[in-house]
C-alpha cells in the first residue's frame, strides 16, 4: 500500500484551467489559484518536490475530505498526466501514489462486501488495494470508461482471489476449488426444480462432465473446512471430544502380527498340507468334503490337519 501523501504544507497550484472553474467544472477538476493547505509532493515520503513534470496538477485537498465526485474528476486528470510522464521517475511515482490513496475508497467499498468472512478487514483491504494498483497499472483514459467500473472487477476478484487461496483447510487444485463453485450452484438450482437432492447423474448431465468429476468435485469439498478433534458438540456439552468419540479399539490390529509370522511357515509346509489349510480356513469345508475333494478319508484329513496345526502353532511358538 502506497503512503499517506496527505501531508499539510503550504503551497500554490497552477490551475489545471486557466479559464478558472465554471458552473460545470468540479471543485477539484481546478486549482484554487493563491495559497491552500492541500497534499504536496513532499521529499519527507520520499517523493520529489513539484518539477516540471508536476505543472499544472490540481491542488490535491486532504484525502478524507474528497468527495466520490470530486475524486472522479481529479481521477481523470492524474491519469491524463500519467500517461505522458516517464514511468520510473519521481513524477510518475508521484502521480501513480495519488491516484492509490484518491481511490482507496473503492477498496473499501469492495472489502465491505466480505465482513462476514473470518479475515481480519485489514488484510482484505491490503488485497483489495492490490487489485487497485493492477487496476491503475492497466487503466486507459482514451477508452472512455470510468475508472471506478473498470476497477472495481479487478479489485473483487483480487479479494476472491486470496480466499480462493487461503480460506481451504486443505489445499486443493483450482480446477477442483472451481468445480465445487459450480456443482453447488447446479445442486441448488436442480434441488428447486426436482424438489428433492439431485444425483450424481444428474449432476454430470448438467455440467457436462463426467461421473468421476462429479464424485472428485464432492470429495474435495469436504476439504473445505475441517474441524477440531478436540472440539465439544455445541448442543451436548456432556460428550467428549471428537477425538474420544471417534477412537475405538481394533480387535483386528492383534491378528496382523500372527498372519505376518504364519507366511513363510505356511509357506513352507509340503502342498498337500497348504491345499487343507486352505480348503478348511478359506474356503470353509468340512473334513468330509475335503476328503472328497482330496480322495481321502475323512479321518486322515483330520490327523493331517491337527498335525498341520500343532506344527504351525510350534512355529509360532519358538518366534515368540
Amino acid at each position: 500500500m502506497s503512503p499517506r501523501l496527505d501531508v499539510s504544507r503550504t503551497h500554490v497550484a497552477t490551475s489545471a484551467c486557466p479559464q478558472g472553474p465554471t458552473d460545470s467544472d468540479s471543485p477539484a477538476a481546478s486549482a484554487v489559484p493563491g495559497p491552500r493547505t492541500g497534499v504536496a509532493p513532499g521529499d519527507a515520503y520520499g517523493l520529489p518536490l513539484p518539477g516540471e513534470g508536476l505543472e499544472g496538477l490540481p491542488e490535491i485537498p486532504p484525502y478524507d475530505e474528497i468527495g466520490a465526485i470530486d475524486a472522479r474528476a481529479l481521477s481523470k486528470t492524474l491519469f491524463a498526466r500519467l500517461e505522458v510522464l516517464e514511468e520510473g521517475t519521481h513524477e510518475y511515482a508521484y502521480v501513480r501514489n495519488t491516484l492509490v490513496e484518491l481511490n482507496l475508497a473503492l477498496v473499501k467499498f469492495a472489502a465491505a462486501r466480505f465482513r462476514s468472512r473470518s479475515e481480519p478487514m485489514e488484510d482484505i483491504v491490503q488485497v483489495g488495494t492490490i487489485g487497485l494498483i493492477k487496476a491503475i497499472d492497466r487503466f486507459e483514459l482514451s477508452r472512455g470508461v470510468e475508472f471506478p467500473t473498470f476497477a472495481m472487477p479487478t479489485i473483487i476478484g483480487e479479494i476472491k482471489r486470496f480466499f480462493r487461496d487461503t480460506s481451504w483447510s486443505v489445499r486443493v487444485p483450482r480446477r477442483l476449488q472451481e468445480l465445487r463453485l459450480d456443482l453447488a450452484k447446479a445442486g441448488d438450482e436442480l434441488a428447486q426444480r426436482l424438489d428433492r437432492a439431485p444425483t450424481v447423474v444428474e449432476l454430470a448431465e448438467r455440467l457436462g462432465i463426467t461421473h468421476e468429476e462429479v464424485v472428485e468435485g464432492m470429495t474435495a469439498s469436504n476439504a473445505y473446512t475441517a474441524s477440531s478433534l478436540d472440539a465439544k458438540p455445541e448442543e451436548d456439552d456432556a460428550e467428549g471430544a471428537l477425538a474420544d468419540r471417534l477412537g475405538y479399539e481394533d480387535n483386528g490390529l492383534e491378528g496382523i502380527e500372527y498372519v505376518e509370522s504364519l507366511k513363510p511357515l505356511i509357506a513352507s509346509l509340503p502342498p498337500r498340507d497348504r491345499m487343507i489349510l486352505s480348503l478348511r480356513f478359506v474356503a470353509n469345508m468340512t473334513q468330509s468334503e475335503i476328503g472328497e475333494e482330496l480322495g481321502i478319508s475323512q479321518m486322515h484329513v483330520s490327523r493331517l490337519l491337527s498335525r498341520t496345526l500343532v506344527k504351525l502353532r510350534k512355529g509360532l511358538t519358538v518366534e515368540e
